[in-house]
């Protein structure tokens, strides 16, 4: 595809850069008007959500280091200037934000936890989904090879020096499918929310059906690199292990919100 999309003099500007951006700006738009059908503050989810994609960076990031550590990959290289330029893992940047969301409202914001995150994670899938084309656009998060009439073929030599990506053939495209998945998510949490029985009913519901997608598209990943054989078991990657762990919290926090449904 497109790893960069023009130079202005030496400064290269990334698609997947580009796109990581319009997805803030999507996703914090669709956040806000959601937040408005509950009656909370515009400029207070605006400040949330800068706070949540600085953390998301970061943790996706340190999530990245952390298996290519574990993994053995060589300091130099988990520290090199290609780490910087990667995207990370996405699932440590929604478990940092997660972080930031709770630690941020638990201290006072003058927002409703529970409301606040049904009103948020709408955004967040649309912000995953668009995010997922940076993906695509720059050949990371490849998938494996197959000999579907839907295959694409990655041909830029940037997209390998970057992302490792295999050149000159035919794969998934499993960045497509993630973002499909994730547009899937985002149109379930809206078609539920006028029907929630409790709040927090959606920021749940997220956690579920995103775990879920991801477990599910890990079936088509390439990148070993990303971790794989977690606990011994071939098939227990990185994403899928975040993406059980995101199903356990969400059923967690629907069995115990369902139980206390008085606001918080």
């Amino acid at each position: 595809m497109h790893p960069i999309l023009f130079e202005i003099g030496s400064f290269p500007l990334g698609t997947y850069g580009l796109l990581l951006a319009i997805a803030f700006f999507a996703g914090t738009a669709l956040a806000k008007r959601q937040a408005s059908l509950d009656g909370l503050a515009p400029a207070a989810i605006t400040d949330l959500a800068i706070a949540m994609l600085i953390s998301a960076i970061l943790g996706s990031k340190l999530l990245m280091i952390l298996v290519d550590l574990i993994g053995g990959a060589p300091f130099r290289e988990v520290f090199s200037f290609a780490t910087l330029r990667a995207g990370g893992a996405i699932h440590g940047g929604i478990i940092a934000a997660t972080a930031t969301f709770f630690w941020k409202l638990r201290k006072g914001q003058g927002l409703p936890l529970r409301l606040t995150g049904d009103a948020l994670v709408p955004g967040v899938a649309l912000g995953q989904a668009i995010g997922r084309l940076g993906c695509f656009s720059a050949g990371c998060c490849y998938g494996t090879e197959t000999h579907a009439p839907w295959a694409v073929t990655f041909t830029n030599p940037m997209a390998q020096a970057f992302s490792g990506t295999p050149l000159g053939l035919a794969l998934h495209p499993v960045q497509l499918y993630n973002s499909l998945a994730n547009l899937i998510v985002m149109a379930v949490l809206l078609l539920v929310r006028p029907k929630r029985t409790f709040q927090g009913q959606i920021f749940a519901l997220y956690f579920l059906v995103e775990g879920l997608g991801r477990v599910v598209t890990e079936t088509w990943r390439g990148d070993v690199d990303r971790g794989t054989g977690w606990l011994g078991w071939a098939w227990l990657s990185t994403g899928r292990l975040t993406g059980i762990g995101f199903m356990m919290l969400g059923l967690g926090l629907w069995l115990f919100w369902n139980r206390h449904k008085e606001s918080r």
